[in-house]
């Protein structure tokens, strides 16, 4: 991982000390914490890649875009691109003392499964509580990744690609699949609220394309219009039925996951830029200041500038 960034939130993008050409990396939380500089492990950081961490054992409280969620055994953070996070801290804000694993991966190394397309598109939840038979078949998955990981950095020297013919080749290809089939079991548990439900490339229900294309259309565009009737518009559907299929998905009616987005949004722009308040709001289509400033308040239940100076 490489850190820059001089103020609030630590940009941190992928390289594999490793194989650089490898976009997966399998390490320990006491390997990550050794090889963080103390000033970032203090600080929130955003990632450029994907990071799997499954606690086996200990206990902290890691942060993940400014929501704080407890780390013991059976727990499983995952973080996608884009996220802000503060590594598992314990109560005196020190690095915790956790038995865990992460697995770092770049978007593209994972083989392209639609039923783990889910769970890398940054819809499904951060954290999860493993009860004891999916952690043994966790522990398990990660142990095959880990020693196949292993093969692959000690039998080749750093380098280019490995050849597909290769031993390294083959390995790095069994890795894929490994990542592939750890995926598919994280996207088959249940939900945090009730039962599995049907994988998103293939909705068992009209209602349930509808929330997930609405959703893909929130992430590319929730900074140019934060209304329901427009989204509604490309989508082509009616602004009654978005707001009924996002109720049946999450609970949530479309504006509410609308202005969720934008004062995430908000929140990762107050933390990691210098930029005014006034020019985030105009960032995210605010046209007064004013206007931003309401809606920040009113939907995170804190002003603007009280957010930022704690996030410093």
């Amino acid at each position: 991982m490489v850190e820059t960034g001089q103020h609030g939130v630590i940009d941190i993008a992928y390289d594999n000390p490793d194989r650089q050409h490898t976009g997966l990396e399998v390490l320990s939380f006491d390997a990550l914490k050794l090889r963080l500089k103390a000033s970032v492990a203090h600080r929130p950081s955003r990632l450029d890649f994907h990071q799997l961490l499954l606690v086996r054992g200990g206990e902290g409280t890691a942060m993940v875009d400014f929501v704080s969620h407890p780390c013991t055994r059976g727990t499983l953070l995952h973080l996608r691109p884009g996220q802000v996070q503060r590594l598992p801290a314990d109560a005196s804000g020190r690095p915790a003392d956790l038995d865990a694993v992460l697995l770092l991966f770049t978007a593209d190394f994972p083989p392209p499964l639609p039923a783990a397309r889910e769970v890398l598109d940054g819809f499904g939840p951060v954290a999860r509580r493993l009860p004891p038979h999916e952690l043994d078949a966790f522990e398990r998955a990660v142990t095959e990744l880990a020693a196949e990981y292993r093969s692959l950095r000690d039998e080749q020297p750093p380098g280019p690609t490995l050849p597909a013919g290769t031993n390294g080749g083959l390995t790095a290809a069994l890795l894929r699949q490994l990542l592939g089939a750890l995926l598919i079991r994280l996207a088959r548990l249940p939900g945090p609220a009730g039962p599995t439900r049907p994988a998103p490339a293939a909705p068992a229900t009209p209602g349930a394309e509808v929330h997930l294309a609405f959703r893909r259309e929130l992430e590319r565009c929730h900074a140019t219009t934060r209304s329901v009737e427009e989204y509604a518009a490309r989508l082509g559907y009616s602004p009654r039925t978005l707001t009924r299929a996002c109720l049946a998905a999450t609970g949530r009616s479309a504006k509410q996951l609308v202005d969720a987005r934008v004062a995430l949004q908000a929140q990762r722009l107050l933390a990691h830029t210098d930029l005014p308040v006034a020019a985030i709001g105009r960032a995210l289509g605010f046209t007064e200041p004013t206007n931003f400033g309401k809606f920040f308040a009113r939907t995170t239940g804190r002003t603007a500038g009280d957010f930022r100076r704690t996030q410093r």
